[in-house]
């Protein structure tokens, strides 16, 4: 289930050096808790631990960047960051196989392929008959890509900034105190997004409801699928698959 935190942090001790502390041990249930989701996505050798003291140097980086006055809660942006941060540990430490990702990046080209060929969604055996591969060696590399299969904010950019890129903390605040033109970028990319989800098969759908929106784990998803939690996650890969291909074309 989601750790809540209370919004109720006064900004004076963000802000004070001699009351993070406070804020520090008030958030570490946050920070624990998604580094215990992200690694529930990723090989058992990588230490969880790891990816704690990641999140709490994504936590103190949101302490000392944080601006009320962008109209973001300190929650939000918290997340952001310690997210952020653990993401881009994993980057830096590049645990994945170089034959790995040549694997998922025949797989998404194929997905891409097939889909711009057929004008719907391709299926899995038609997947692995185009890679001309026996469908259980397409299933093994989906099982085997599931931490590939972590996406982050921060890998979708809209505009560029005076940093070279946007993210999207910016569509994060309320729409109403945004100028027009951060409006307008906040209507395509809500509409991008949403019809790509809609376009998605409806078991990849549910499964991507479930897992970011209720944030049920693979194992209570398969509960209510009556499917085994490897199935889950190749679901869960194939969704993301579909998703970053779209999105790339559509927002990056």
């Amino acid at each position: 289930m989601e750790i809540v935190v209370t919004e109720f942090t006064p900004q004076s001790k963000i802000k004070n050096p001699a009351k993070r502390e406070e804020v520090i041990l008030e958030y570490l249930p946050l920070v624990k808790y998604i580094a215990y989701r992200i690694a529930g996505r990723l090989p058992s050798h990588l230490e969880v631990d790891d990816l704690i003291n990641s999140g709490l140097i994504g936590l103190m980086d949101a302490m000392q960047k944080f601006d009320p006055s962008k109209k973001i809660k300190f929650k939000t942006y918290a997340e952001f960051r310690i997210r952020g941060a653990i993401l881009d540990e994993l980057r830096n430490l590049d645990w994945v196989p170089r034959s790995l990702r040549q694997k998922i990046n025949r797989v998404g080209n194929a997905f891409k392929t097939l889909e711009s060929q057929l004008g719907r969604p391709a299926e899995d055996d038609e997947v692995a008959f185009h890679l001309d591969m026996p469908i259980e060696e397409f299933q093994k590399i989906l099982d085997e890509s599931k931490g590939l299969s972590l996406i982050s904010i921060e890998d979708i950019r809209v505009d560029e900034d005076e940093n070279g890129r946007t993210n999207l903390l910016t569509f994060l605040a309320d729409k109403t105190l945004l100028n027009p033109a951060d409006s307008f970028n906040l209507d395509q990319v809500y509409h991008i997004v949403a019809n790509t989800i809609d376009e998605l098969p409806e078991k990849e759908r549910l499964v991507i409801s479930l897992y970011y929106y209720d944030e049920l784990t693979m194992k209570e998803i398969g509960e209510i699928l009556n499917v085994t939690e490897s199935r889950v996650s190749q679901i869960h890969t194939k969704a993301i698959i579909r998703l970053r291909n779209k999105l790339k074309s559509e927002i990056v």
